[in-house]
């Protein structure tokens, strides 16, 4: 009897592991891990709670990194990641194929701005004429995003050459980007605390982000806000070397209109559900007009290298 009574607790007990097994398939099955850019926080937000309501069921986990630390998540093979989703296409390029992805899409576009609040030094004098001058006083604090994690780090050195250049100040970016380097931070959102704070007065930050937060920000002109296209012959004039993947390795970077890019890594366990919420980002009445509405335009004529490798749903 006594036999006979371990049976069944031993049948019962491989039936619920094996349900539980089951169980955790099916809801593998239904979740979708995505790491995106620091600054694609609020709109992935948005995209994702949309995408949920057209697919119950459905869950997604996110991480915010600065595209580049992001690009190293992917690379960490105890990450999981189904989307990638980066403030720099070429983050995709560089990084992560043809070793981690084999493709990217280029999904929405930004510009630069100098974002502030009222209470910022000097806010009620700051303009387009003026903005290097008050950057450079001693009494004002400003930060920006580390390059080598970040890619609104390279813009913001990149507006700050070109700004050199533009207006012939000789020495003035040697000058800015050795200022306030204790301010530099890993990603351009983490620096809205120490603005909200008034620890800084100014930070370098894409204008999209600006607006979701309602933060006060000087409009820079197309010359400077890497967000015209038309202009990229000009904005490659200026360059930088940044880390690349692997220690002691570097990557020469070259100034450009800002693109923003996806991919589905070759890790990514759940390809199926990754491929239909970027059909969703790039949907012109869904993922577009969500972005749109947060600042963030879409990308035209963009000549993608990966058109054939794209899956067949995506092309």
């Amino acid at each position: 009897m006594k036999r006979s009574i371990n049976l069944i607790v031993a049948a019962f007990l491989l039936s619920f592991l094996m349900s539980c097994g089951a169980g955790s398939k099916k809801d593998s099955a239904n979740t979708l891990h995505i790491i995106h850019a620091g600054s694609l926080t609020m709109p992935v937000h948005e995209l994702s709670r949309a995408f949920k309501a057209e697919n119950p069921g459905v869950e997604i986990l996110t991480e915010a990194w600065g595209s580049k630390a992001g690009a190293r998540r992917v690379i960490d093979i105890n990450t999981p990641a189904d989307v990638f989703m980066s403030a720099d296409y070429m983050v995709i390029e560089n990084m992560l194929i043809p070793d981690h992805a084999g493709w990217y899409i280029p999904f929405a576009s930004n510009e630069l701005a100098i974002v502030y609040t009222p209470r910022s030094r000097f806010a009620d004098e700051i303009g387009a004429n003026n903005w290097m001058e008050i950057l450079m006083r001693d009494d004002v604090k400003y930060g920006r995003s580390n390059p080598d994690m970040d890619p609104c780090g390279v813009r913001s050195v990149f507006t700050i050459k070109l700004a050199e250049e533009k207006y012939g100040k000789e020495g003035f970016a040697e000058d800015l980007l050795n200022k306030d380097r204790d301010n530099i931070r890993s990603k351009e959102t983490d620096l809205i605390a120490l603005l909200e704070s008034n620890h800084i007065d100014y930070i370098f930050l894409y204008k999209s982000v600006a607006l979701q937060h309602g933060l006060e920000y000087l409009v820079l002109p197309d010359s400077l806000s890497l967000g015209n296209f038309a202009l990229n012959d000009w904005y490659g004039k200026v360059s930088m070397e940044t880390l690349g993947t692997q220690p002691g390795e570097t990557i020469t970077e070259y100034g450009e209109a800002m693109v923003y890019g996806l991919t589905i890594p070759f890790k990514s366990a759940n390809k199926e559900l990754a491929e239909r919420f970027i059909f969703f980002v790039l949907h012109p009445e869904k993922g577009q007009k969500i972005l749109s509405d947060l600042g963030q335009e879409p990308v035209h004529n963009f000549e993608n290298p990966y058109e054939d490798a794209l899956p067949e749903g995506l092309q």
